[in-house]
């Protein structure tokens, strides 16, 4: 009997291994094919080549769509665990979902750190230096010379963090055992790595988010039809059409000689048809688009906005009064012991909310800072290099959120913590678990 409780349980594993694997190989594939078409709507189609320049954009490409999955899983995790756990409770003994359990919620979140840990440190590296590599002189030119260079550029690399983390690690805390740890590359210097760099992210969303919490009202002013109070629409139209055909008829008129002047008229007349255009769009727009969703709109992004700074500023005092009320003074409930919020379903609704509220807001005040102003991917016209800093900027972004909203206490799932599941994996020591 004992031996068949044992081969039992032994399946019972396969089978919840096999599961898991499938559940993550067709959540990656989804994310993958979004992130590749989200890339290839931006990717300038200029760098379209059949030679070898093609299969390195393709490459850079493969790996860049690749990044840009894992930045989507890992801001997509949050969410899904919040959701997981109150599907739980509220079915805690139904067939159908026995597969959402801790140990897939873990599994989900290891493997998220360790793709970001992958992607951060290795394949966007080597996709920056592959596409920016031509080869050693004096060897022969092709693919294995460019592939020889990446990797030169990648041990140059490496040796040069592990440098500057020795020497900052000797200057903050200059004993054996510190210096030891640095030794064990898998299990301290990587998570070490990696939690620096989810500090930088931390810092990052706290400089970008109120920026985009401000930038907000304007971005969704420019995407949505604002009402026509006091306005005459045909008037703007006519105004501007004339303005059209007068600068037409000024560069037909010049000549090719007078290159300066044809530039800046064709730059104003492009700026004017873009004018004509978003006006006709407001003209052909209803009555509803026009004098509802635009009002609407805005009074969420302000109910939202507001929810978000209240919630921050509440968490702010009970950090200030509370010493315990510290996340790493604090065990929240695991997945599928206890609701996250008072208001159960409905709370945790909201709180997946804030965060993708909060998520956007920072995308947004990412790029409306000046610094990565140049960064703002265009629509078919975007080169593969800025393709390669958007998708480590997002990753990074997205690799701070959950320990941003679990210090601002816009979560308190705790991972670590499964009661429903025995066999769990125990979490690594990495950034996004460190978060929860």
């Amino acid at each position: 009997m004992e031996g068949q409780d044992e081969v039992s349980a032994r399946e019972q594993h396969f089978h919840s291994q096999v599961r898991e694997s499938t559940i993550c190989f067709l959540l990656f594939a989804i994310l993958y094919i979004v992130s590749y078409f989200i890339i290839t709507r931006y990717k300038r189609k200029s760098d379209e080549q059949e030679d070898e320049d093609a299969i390195v954009n393709r490459i850079s490409l493969f790996l860049s769509t690749f990044t840009l999955a894992v930045s989507a899983g890992a801001v997509l995790l949050l969410p899904f665990s919040i959701i997981s756990n109150e599907i739980l409770l509220s079915f805690p003994q139904n067939y159908y979902i026995q597969w959402l359990n801790g140990s897939l919620i873990h599994g989900l979140w290891n493997l998220a750190s360790l793709f970001s840990n992958l992607c951060l440190f290795v394949l966007m590296p080597f996709a920056f230096f592959f596409l920016e590599s031509e080869g050693f002189a004096g060897l022969k030119k092709g693919i294995r010379a460019r592939i020889l260079e990446t990797l030169v550029m990648l041990l140059l690399l490496a040796l040069l963090i592990l440098g500057i983390v020795w020497v900052a690690s000797a200057l903050i805390d200059n004993d054996a055992a510190s210096m030891e740890s640095l030794y064990d590359l898998w299990e301290f210097y990587l998570p070490y790595l990696y939690s620096c760099i989810s500090l930088m992210g931390c810092l990052l969303l706290l400089l970008c988010t109120p920026v985009g919490l401000s930038r907000m009202f304007t971005v969704m002013g420019q995407l949505l039809v604002k009402p026509t109070i006091l306005e005459d629409l045909d008037e703007q139209i006519y105004i501007i059409t004339l303005e059209e055909e007068a600068l037409q008829r000024r560069l037909s008129g010049l000549s090719s000689s007078v290159e300066y002047n044809i530039m800046e008229l064709e730059l104003e007349l492009e700026n004017v048809k873009t004018l004509k255009t978003k006006l006709e769009r407001r003209k052909k727009a209803s009555a509803w688009e026009r004098n509802l969703v635009y009002p609407a709109v805005m009074v969420l992004l302000l109910i939202e906005t507001s929810i978000s700074v209240l919630l921050v500023a509440c968490n702010i005092l009970c950090l200030l009064v509370d010493e315990t009320a510290m996340p790493k003074g604090t065990r929240g409930p695991g997945i599928g012991s206890a609701s996250l919020s008072t208001f159960g379903f409905v709370g945790a609704a909201l709180e997946i909310i804030l965060i993708f509220y909060l998520m956007v807001s920072s995308v947004v005040g990412f790029y409306s800072l000046r610094f990565f102003g140049n960064f703002t991917p265009k629509k078919d016209d975007t080169t593969m290099t800025k393709i390669i800093g958007n998708c480590v900027s997002i990753l990074v972004l997205s690799s701070a959120l959950p320990v941003m909203s679990r210090t601002l206490g816009l979560h308190k799932l705790h991972l670590s913590n499964t009661s429903r599941d025995s066999e769990a994996t125990k979490p690594s020591a990495n950034g996004h678990q460190k978060a929860l």
